[in-house]
């Protein structure tokens, strides 16, 4: 990949977490560089603002703000703005959400250093991203959408996994026992019952099953 390297703003709230992806692709800075960096939504659209960088790579969460509504605003001021969420929440929701707000693409922080670079380089030429585990689930929930399928809670805005996962609450699994069902770590599992509780509008565990049985949702 010849040319420039792309010039890229961090926005994540968390300074490990930048601090972690700058020294990722400091490896490939024949190809990345690292042009500024936010900790919120009010710093990243002044730094976007002067920098006018190829790509901004940003969390979906940031502290109390909100990252998509972040991505709609610079997409919003500058059509074409080619904004990357880069995050921990496994969620088809937040991907649908994500491509609703004009992001160009949507890739958990598992991914490795050599996949990112390769992502962000499509980006930069126009193409959207996804990442390939969440993209297939995605493609199926949207499938069955179609079909006049439904999964118990969806009429409250749970996505699949999270009823998968609301399903376990209410058969007693803690959060690490989920994890273990579902093959996905325990991070994930949180941010899932985080959905949930915002979805369901309570605050804890047991306030959320008694939820899930007052609507019947499972039998």
């Amino acid at each position: 990949m010849g040319g420039q390297p792309l010039r890229v703003v961090l926005v994540d709230d968390h300074e490990m977490v930048r601090a972690g992806l700058k020294a990722m692709l400091s490896r490939f800075a024949g190809q990345v560089r690292v042009v500024g960096e936010a900790a919120d939504v009010a710093t990243a659209r002044r730094i976007v603002a002067g920098l006018d960088p190829d790509i901004v790579l940003a969390d979906v969460r940031l502290g109390g703000e909100s990252g998509l509504d972040l991505c709609r605003d610079l997409v919003q001021d500058c059509p074409g703005r080619r904004v990357v969420l880069l995050t921990v929440y496994d969620d088809e929701q937040y991907l649908f959400q994500a491509m609703q707000a004009g992001a160009a693409g949507y890739l958990l922080k598992r991914i490795e250093g050599p996949e990112l670079v390769e992502h962000l380089h499509r980006v930069h030429a126009g193409g959207v991203v996804v990442d390939a585990g969440l993209s297939a689930r995605a493609g199926a929930s949207a499938a069955q959408l179609k079909a006049g399928e439904f999964w118990p809670g969806a009429h409250l805005g749970l996505t699949p996994r999270e009823s998968e996962v609301l399903s376990l609450m209410v058969a007693g699994s803690s959060n690490r026992a989920i994890a273990a069902e579902l093959v996905v770590g325990e991070e994930t599992v949180k941010s899932h019952v985080r959905g949930i509780y915002r979805k369901l509008d309570v605050t804890d565990r047991a306030a959320a099953v008694a939820t899930a049985l007052r609507e019947g949702l499972f039998r």
